[in-house]
């Protein structure tokens, strides 16, 4: 309930992902969709159909107010989602949040990050409207643009950026990506460098056009490294591109001298939609494929960094064992 109070929105899978991720998918399907219908029948939540048929449910007043007993600062979000009628993008972009937190991860929607960015400014301060600014080449001019992503998520070593492409972008759009791919490295406006661009894609054709800009910036004999501001992908394959770029190294006798490292990676993958088609019911299969036992969410990890973390449900205590 907490989590629909939060995303104002959400689906029976998003439910799975956020309590069961450490079971298989079937599994964890089942314990949400049981765990959804007492919900209902409480009269904490109501569920409405979308235009694209799916269900979908909102938190009712019962459900705030009971929140509110327990601290929690809530408020109904029944009537938003009654009006809502293809809230697609919006339950994407909380399940990759969603992914990114059972990893381990801190991570947030683009209205959080925005609330995050903008908090303790008075309403005279002008507000911050996006977290990387980029420069786009339109014909032979050179223009600035302030992009924002779907999600954002905080690692280690840095900010994973992610966009979820559930329609074909126009010529802006795309160079606004393209040029996003070539800024991996940079410092964005939080403070934090971008380490990763990951781009999840509704249908093979988006895909493919996602795949097609990545290429665009690999590196060939007219797209080299040049300075320091200058990017090239590599190809490591399965949609994976290392991002390589030249930084400042001392040599032993005090010398600087500019060297080649990877700066991030690029990630482009399918967005699991097959999942949410999954019905738990005799003689029906449906692929699986993509759960968190596998190297697929929130994105295909590249095997320099290391293997994802096993999901951490939040009512286990501690992780699960390893194999």
């Amino acid at each position: 309930m907490s989590a629909l109070n939060r995303f104002r929105v959400i689906r029976t899978f998003d439910l799975a992902a956020l309590c069961g991720p450490e079971r298989p998918f079937k599994a964890a399907l089942t314990a949400a969709q049981k765990a959804m219908r007492g919900l209902k029948k409480a009269g904490l939540v109501h569920w409405y159909r979308t235009d694209r048929q799916q269900h979908v449910y909102g938190l009712t007043k019962k459900g705030a107010d009971l929140l509110q007993e327990h601290g929690v600062e809530a408020s109904s979000s029944v009537r938003r989602v009654s009006d809502m009628t293809n809230p697609e993008h919006m339950l994407w972009a909380s399940f990759i949040t969603v992914c990114c937190e059972v990893r381990g991860l801190t991570a947030l929607t683009e209205a959080e990050f925005l609330r995050e960015l903008n908090r303790g400014k008075g309403k005279d301060d002008k507000l911050a409207q996006g977290l990387l600014n980029v420069s786009v080449f339109v014909g032979k001019s050179e223009e600035k643009r302030l992009l924002r992503p779907d999600v954002v998520a905080y690692e280690q070593d840095g900010a994973s950026w992610f966009e979820i492409d559930r329609s074909k972008r126009g010529a802006a759009r795309e160079a606004s990506l393209s040029a996003l791919f070539a800024t991996v490295g940079a410092t964005m406006l939080d403070g934090k460098p971008l380490r990763r661009v990951v781009v999840l894609a509704k249908t093979d054709r988006i895909l493919g056009r996602a795949l097609a800009l990545a290429r665009g910036k690999l590196e060939t004999r007219g797209n080299a490294l040049t300075n320091q501001s200058s990017r090239v992908l590599r190809e490591l394959g399965d949609g994976l591109f290392e991002v390589v770029g030249l930084a400042k190294a001392k040599a032993a006798d005090g010398r600087s001298s500019l060297r080649e490292c990877v700066l991030g990676h690029v990630v482009v993958q399918m967005l699991p939609i097959w999942l949410p088609k999954v019905r738990i019911a005799a003689g029906e299969e449906f692929s699986t494929e993509g759960w968190f036992a596998e190297n697929y969410l929130p994105y295909r990890r590249p095997a320099s960094l290391g293997p994802w973390r096993k999901p951490l449900s939040p009512f286990l205590t501690s992780a699960p064992d390893p194999d």
